[in-house]
């Protein structure tokens, strides 16, 4: 009970320190563009009501699910072919870095002219971004396999989805943890950016919209939403991959405890 205690107070000294510094900061400011944190939090209900939610967070929440999925769903697809085959990565090397290098944003118009301006455009910009930090962590994860476990598992006569689920998959499963936990965030700024061309709803149109309007303290509001959402998002990530790589975690708690 005493370390959840020390863990929470640890989780929660820096916000709250932040916090308190941004209102200290802000208090008595007559500046239009930077009004004080107690306006800021006066305003959020007004404007983050139950509908507007509805109308706007939950379509962003949408778009961003369906991109890293796909995201995730090609990234750990395509860099498993890759980092299993060196002569296949010998010939996709040189054109993912080139891909890769091209930021996401820069192909936002190029997208809208075959995808459209709807949600299809939406979701292929944040899966677009994503793909990468999944795709290179698998290709190194994969490539990282011990080759002894390999081989004993190919003389037990353990092959085909067998091989793949039980351990390569497996094996590389922290790495590839490692590029979806990247991804995570790069799809919140895409999501926002996305939002901002041609979009009806979503958070990153409505904070556009307060912008155009001068309503600062309500564009203030959409930006500790983004916020709240990174951190809500960041923590249901951690939940889930802690059970994922309890036996990752398990077995580099038991290396450090032996002598």
């Amino acid at each position: 009970m005493k370390r959840l205690v020390l863990r929470l107070v640890f989780v929660l000294a820096l916000p709250a320190l932040l916090v308190a510094v941004w209102w200290l900061a802000s208090d008595g400011s007559t500046n239009v563009f930077w009004p004080p944190l107690r306006t800021i939090l006066q305003t959020f209900p007004d404007v983050w009501t139950a509908e507007r939610l509805r109308a706007d967070v939950l379509p962003s929440i949408w778009r961003l699910a369906a991109g890293y999925t796909l995201a995730a769903v090609v990234g750990v697809a395509v860099g498993t072919v890759i980092g299993s085959y060196p002569r296949v990565r010998a010939v996709c090397e040189p054109v993912l870095e080139f891909l890769r290098a091209v930021p996401p944003p820069v192909l936002i118009p190029v997208i809208m002219l075959f995808a459209g301006i709807g949600d299809t455009m939406k979701v292929t910009v944040i899966a677009s971004g994503c793909v990468w930090p999944i795709l290179l962590n698998t290709v190194e994860g994969v490539r990282a396999v011990d080759p002894v476990m390999l081989e004993t598992a190919r003389s037990y006569g353990i092959t085909g989805p067998s091989r793949l689920r039980d351990l390569v998959l497996r094996s590389a499963s922290p790495q590839i943890f490692a590029g979806l936990r990247q991804a995570l965030s790069i799809g919140i700024i895409l999501m926002v950016i996305s939002e901002m061309f041609a979009a009806s709803n979503g958070i990153g149109f409505t904070i556009v919209q307060f912008q155009r309007s001068f309503a600062v303290p309500d564009m203030w509001t959409g930006i500790l939403v983004l916020g709240l959402l990174g951190c809500l998002l960041s923590v249901v990530f951690q939940l889930v991959e802690r059970r994922a790589l309890a036996w990752y975690h398990g077995l580099r708690a038991s290396t450090r405890r032996s002598p």
